[in-house]
């Protein structure tokens, strides 16, 4: 039984879903406490539950402590199966991170595999279904997994109703990837996604970003939604380069001028610009796990987060690799290697 402290680190919920992934696919139990302990409510909420249940029927695992506000959990896992999966969350709590929770995993099961999850799609504090979408499932699939996924309705905070489905087909093994260098800029646009609310909000930030980026028209895009997926707004700016597409985010709530959604947006988009990176903050949280699976690989990083940190730190509970950071002058390299 594996002893992780969910308070180490950074101390979110991104210790309990990698663990959550490498108990399945490497058959070890764990034990996880305080979990999210340096959260403002700590313990699980209706996102990490689902996870979690979504984790115990793809392993059939044993699971104590599986319920919202525990602390503590015990995870003991089955093995691997295929089937066409449906979770709800209930909530505004994110798909994407409970399909992030299950994916990787269900590359090791012997038969294809379909996910459906109903929650949030365009959250604060968790990648947007178009981030997996352009971002990290291509890398997935230069590493040899076949794993597509469809948005079929929006779902913002708080009303969620957001519905996205995925396929996965079995990948018996991932094959160590580089990503160094991220090559000349292909193409840059911006989206704003607009659902009961006045379109007002989405063209002023589509705005701001064309004046602070120098974009055309033709790069800046009103995504009108059905009234009925709102209230919600997220803005995204895509960039895609030659080797690496990077997706950027940010999210309207009530209060918050349009122009403060779209500079939280650019500031990170221009932080990455200018780190020269292959791959930018999330994304490198993103593709150390399978890099890690894979035995090995080494990116470029605009920025060594300690959500990154703590990451690395729970795969090598698991997993018989390093992971390390060599921090340069702009950008920074994690590389992958056995152990």
């Amino acid at each position: 039984m594996i002893e992780l402290d969910g308070a180490a680190g950074e101390g979110g919920g991104q210790i309990l879903r990698t663990a959550l992934a490498l108990s399945m696919i490497t058959g070890q139990p764990f034990r996880i406490r305080n979990i999210r302990a340096n959260r403002s409510k700590p313990g699980l909420m209706r996102q990490h539950l689902v996870a979690v249940q979504a984790a115990q029927q793809v392993s059939n695992a044993a699971v104590t402590g599986a319920q919202v506000g525990a602390m503590e959990l015990d995870f003991v896992p089955g093995p691997i199966a295929a089937g066409d999966y449906a979770f709800a969350i209930g909530t505004a709590g994110s798909c994407t991170l409970v399909l992030q929770t299950i994916v990787l995993a269900l590359l090791h099961a012997e038969q294809p595999s379909t996910v459906r999850i109903s929650g949030g799609t365009h959250n604060a504090m968790a990648p947007p279904v178009q981030f997996l979408q352009r971002a990290y499932l291509p890398l997935l699939a230069r590493m040899g997994a076949e794993v597509g996924i469809e948005l079929l309705r929006h779902g913002f905070y708080p009303a969620g109703g957001g519905i996205v489905a995925a396929s996965v087909q079995p990948c018996a093994r991932l094959a160590p990837i580089e990503c160094i260098e991220r090559g000349a800029l292909a193409d840059a646009y911006a989206e704003a996604f607009i659902a009961g609310i006045p379109a007002s909000v989405g063209t002023r930030e589509l705005a701001r970003v064309g004046t602070a980026l120098g974009w055309e028209q033709r790069q800046l895009h009103l995504r009108g939604l059905p009234a009925e997926q709102g209230p919600g707004n997220a803005l995204l700016l895509t960039l895609a380069y030659e080797r690496q597409t990077e997706v950027f985010a940010a999210f309207g709530a009530r209060g918050i001028p349009a122009e403060t959604v779209a500079d939280q947006a650019l500031a990170e988009a221009r932080s990455y610009i200018a780190s020269g990176a292959a791959v930018g903050e999330h994304l490198a949280d993103q593709l150390m796990l399978p890099l890690a699976l894979a035995g090995g690989g080494r990116f470029t990083l605009s920025t060594v987060s300690r959500h990154a940190v703590t990451n690395a730190s729970v795969i090598e509970r698991f997993l018989p690799v390093s992971v390390r950071f060599e921090h340069g002058e702009r950008r920074s390299t994690c590389v992958v290697k056995p152990r």
